[in-house]
């Protein structure tokens, strides 16, 4: 009995849609090589930055995981690295932009529009409104005073970010004391601390106090009770 053997049906190479570039893996060692490189940069590197503010704002420089990083934004550790060079690096780009996006906004308060007073108290809202808001922005500050501002040292652009804050400020006490409304004597730095530290504190202390004191302060009558207490306090400080 004569056997014939089968020859392998050749097959068509893949070909791929129109229209849509191929995937290109960015695996490394480790990495899912199935996850695709995007195209976007920009896009990529501002879906990192917000899963990675989120990472960090709930577990710390320490706890923070490149891994679920990656896998959250669906790219690779590679591709992170390429970007930010290293977790410290990312850390610090999270920072950068945690401050920008306070300082953007704060720019469009128009202040200088503003009587003196009218002004102060905008930016005083603003400051509280904004930390109620943004809390993972108080987080990442309390960690990286955890890390006595290891990292903010070396960020050029935090400081520069900061100076026009300071500048904001000094602008409004200038023109109110000029007008007779302020009292001498404040310096603006001090000013803008203080302010941080009673909007910070409805963040940073929010579970905590509210449990001792069997207060529940995220209510919106409780949260515009205190925002105006806090305006209020900080005027009353400033008026001559």
């Amino acid at each position: 009995m004569n056997e014939t053997v089968q020859k392998p049906i050749a097959r068509p190479p893949a070909t791929r849609p129109r229209g849509r570039p191929p995937k290109l893996s960015a695996g490394a060692p480790g990495d899912d090589a199935s996850v695709p490189r995007t195209n976007d940069p920009e896009r990529t590197m501002a879906d990192i930055l917000a899963v990675a503010t989120r990472e960090f704002a709930e577990k710390g420089l320490a706890g923070a995981r490149i891994d679920e990083i990656a896998a959250a934004t669906r790219t690779s550790k590679r591709m992170i690295y390429y970007y930010f060079g290293s977790k410290e690096g990312l850390y610090i780009a999270v920072l950068e932009d945690a401050y920008k996006r306070i300082r953007d906004t704060e720019a469009d308060l128009h202040l200088d529009d503003l009587t003196p007073e009218d002004a102060l108290r905008r930016l005083v809202a603003f400051t509280v409104d904004y930390q109620l808001a943004h809390p993972e922005f108080t987080r990442l500050v309390m960690t990286e005073n955890i890390h006595r501002g290891e990292f903010i040292a070396r960020s050029k652009a935090i400081q520069t970010l900061n100076l026009p804050a300071i500048d904001a400020i000094r602008r409004v006490y200038e023109r109110g004391l000029a007008a007779g409304l302020f009292r001498p004597g404040i310096d603006a730095v001090d000013l803008h601390m203080s302010i941080s530290a009673l909007a910070v504190f409805n963040v940073a202390n929010k579970h905590t106090f509210s449990l001792i004191f069997k207060r529940d302060l995220d209510a919106p009558a409780a949260v515009a009770a205190r925002r105006d207490s806090i305006v209020e306090m900080v005027v009353r400080f400033v008026r001559r």
